[in-house]
């Protein structure tokens, strides 16, 4: 593959990494807001829901509406039950928590069965890794930040910001092979 991009696969490679970052990050804010009961959790819930929307948006332009769609509610439904795991957790809910936990993996795993569905180009098994490999970081983010151990919870997040960018470029490589190779 060639290492020479054009300004339009050099601007998805940004949106993607943007995405991708606004994802953690807003994942990171409502954690933050719902641990520490902060009165700005239904603006950051709000925030956070525009991101499948986001991605939506992009991906339709190479995917068609009906897939970005569909890709828009897998994961909108995995915000909601990562936030309602999160709230499950603070309120030591642990049937309740262990329940989410299990729908929050099987959604991830749906996502990367439909990612690999749309694009050959991308393997159903590397987006289960990495999309455990977040997950897993998650909740330990949450958990840690729900302990009070803020020190930890900042080091794994860097983890995450890592994680996402390895996600985001995956994404952009199996857009460019499948569609400008």
């Amino acid at each position: 593959m060639s290492n020479c991009y054009t300004r339009q696969q050099i601007y998805l490679l940004n949106q993607l990494r943007l995405l991708w970052s606004q994802h953690v990050y807003w994942t990171r804010f409502f954690i933050i807001s719902t641990a520490s009961d902060l009165p700005d959790l239904p603006v950051v819930t709000g925030r956070l829901l525009q991101n499948p929307k986001d991605f939506a948006g992009l991906l339709a332009t190479f995917y068609g509406t009906c897939s970005a769609r569909e890709l828009q509610n897998l994961l909108t439904e995995h915000l909601k039950i990562g936030g309602d795991l999160v709230t499950a957790s603070k309120n030591k809910e642990k049937d309740k928590a262990a329940q989410l936990k299990r729908q929050w993996y099987e959604n991830a795993q749906e996502i990367a069965c439909f990612l690999a569905e749309i694009n050959p180009c991308w393997d159903k098994c590397k987006w289960e890794t990495m999309l455990k490999s977040l997950l897993d970081m998650t909740e330990k983010e949450a958990s840690l930040r729900l302990s009070g151990n803020y020190a930890a919870d900042t080091e794994i997040f860097g983890e995450i910001e890592s994680e996402a960018m390895i996600m985001a470029d995956y994404m952009f490589y199996g857009i460019i092979q499948q569609f400008f190779c």
